[in-house]
């Protein structure tokens, strides 16, 4: 599996943990919208697109079968989510 592109929309809110949503695009084929990127109390998470069940639980949509995938996405989408701030800040 290759993520083939990274997209991430930076939120503006600067009072809340959420900082990004990203989107990402696995071997130019499949698209998986609504990524969370949270800002955790020593790192930076992410958190798979989910939905609301009848007992009120969030339950993931999409998600990675083991730890190594996780962590691969994490990295890639945290990086993306810096490289995003840096950008941003550099043009104001």
């Amino acid at each position: 599996m290759n993520i083939t592109e990274v997209r991430i929309r930076l939120l503006k809110k600067e009072d809340t943990k959420l900082k990004a949503v990203a989107t990402i695009t696995i071997d130019d084929y499949f698209v998986v919208h609504d990524i969370k990127v949270i800002q955790g109390e020593t790192d930076y998470f992410i958190a798979m697109p989910s939905k609301k069940m009848p007992s009120g639980e969030f339950k993931d949509i999409v998600h990675p079968l083991n730890t190594e995938t996780r962590e691969r996405l994490k990295s890639l989408i945290v990086a993306e989510y810096h490289k995003a701030v840096q950008a941003a800040n550099e043009s104001n």
